[in-house]
């Protein structure tokens, strides 16, 4: 048998090469690329319609104890961290002064008492001596001139009187304020609480001739006020009553719940502009607006301390349990009030569907018909896939 030239062989090595790359790129373009979707699952949870602030701990109530009076502070009974009660011995004050000012006081009441005692007893004797000047007048054993000395004498003795007991009162007032003062050089608890700080040391000289200078603060903790920095754009949406739940950087897993007591009808800033102008005029600025919300909670375990900061979440409304899937899925809205979302088929094709749509927080929407637990809607498509994975409801490339 006669074998094929070389050449031959060649050009059917060749032809062959030609034929296997022929038949792969008709392979490759033979059926059509597959659609490939981002899809989120249909899912039933709780869902929340919530507005965001940040707020400051302060606690329901703080009192600054200070001094009513001047002097050195000579004894400190109590440190930060301390609990009190009413009347509890704060700190003292050098008394000597007080006592002084107290003895001199006493001294000025006693002498104004012993004049009146003075003046007693000359009254005594001008009301004897009108008393004789009458009865001789009537008898005409004396004259008209004698008997209106006795007179006058008599109704000078009783105003004397009169004005030593004004006296009296005067010095026993000046008296009674030099005892209180004294009183003020102990200085005491006025309220039950926690020592929160100690502003002035022992041995430290105060001025209370201005204002009272303040010794040691003292709070309540077992409530604690939260005020949040509610916007601008939020504040028209929140009431009071409405329920909140803040957490604190310490514990960032635990929600503690609690309802909104009240809304400042003006910003904070404003006491700065009034501070500023003299006024309560405010001027035009390019500075975000918050408005304080207020509410308490309770801190019977003390682990919520003055001036944390929580984040807080002012709950606008809720749905328990109820079927979900991503705000992104939406299409556009219908005149019915329908939205349009497109579901992916077992065949992996996405089909459109219109859906009812309740409570929507712009990160998940509440179906309420179109649709059910575990059906795939698409919120993206392939291309979108590696910035949509964190979006919940677990989208997922298909």
């Amino acid at each position: 048998m006669k074998l094929p030239s070389r050449k031959t062989m060649i050009f059917m090595a060749v032809g062959a090469v030609i034929l296997a790359i022929a038949l792969w790129w008709a392979g490759l373009f033979s059926s059509a690329p597959t659609q490939q979707f981002v899809t989120a699952e249909a899912r039933m949870a709780d869902l929340e319609d919530t507005v965001l602030a940040t707020g400051q701990l302060e606690p329901f109530e703080m009192v600054s104890v200070g001094a009513q009076v001047s002097g050195q502070v000579v004894k400190l009974h109590v440190e930060v961290g301390d609990r009190v009660k009413i009347g509890t011995p704060i700190a003292e004050i050098d008394s000597l002064p007080q006592q002084n000012a107290l003895r001199n006081a006493q001294a000025a009441l006693d002498n104004v008492k012993a004049q009146r005692l003075s003046m007693q007893a000359e009254l005594a004797q001008a009301e004897l001596n009108f008393a004789r000047q009458q009865k001789m007048l009537n008898a005409d054993a004396t004259s008209r001139e004698d008997y209106e000395a006795a007179r006058a004498t008599l109704a000078t003795r009783k105003a004397s009187i009169a004005a030593l007991d004004a006296q009296i009162r005067q010095a026993d007032i000046t008296a009674d304020t030099a005892r209180i003062n004294l009183g003020y050089t102990r200085i005491n608890a006025p309220i039950d609480g926690i020592v929160v700080a100690v502003v002035t040391e022992e041995g430290r000289t105060v001025n209370a001739n201005q204002s009272a200078p303040t010794i040691v603060m003292i709070a309540k903790l077992d409530t604690m006020t939260v005020e949040a920095q509610i916007s601008e754009a939020d504040v028209m949406r929140v009431k009071p009553d409405q329920k909140v739940y803040f957490t604190v950087l310490g514990a960032p897993d635990k929600r503690y719940y609690a309802k909104l007591r009240s809304i400042d009808p003006a910003p904070t800033s404003i006491a700065n502009t009034a501070s500023a102008t003299g006024s309560s005029s405010s001027s035009t600025t390019e500075e975000a607006i918050y408005y304080n919300g207020l509410f308490d909670v309770p801190n019977p375990n003390g682990e919520l301390r003055a001036m944390m900061t929580a984040q807080v979440y002012i709950v606008l409304n809720e749905a328990k349990n109820v079927l979900l899937i991503p705000a992104t899925a939406l299409g556009e809205k219908g005149k019915d009030g329908s939205y349009s979302v497109r579901v992916v088929n077992e065949q992996g094709e996405a089909i459109p569907r219109k859906v009812k749509i309740g409570l929507n927080n712009k990160v998940d929407a509440q179906v309420l018909s179109g649709l059910k637990a575990g059906d795939k809607v698409v919120i993206g498509d392939s291309a979108g896939a590696k910035s949509m994975q964190g979006f919940p409801g677990g989208p997922r490339m298909r």
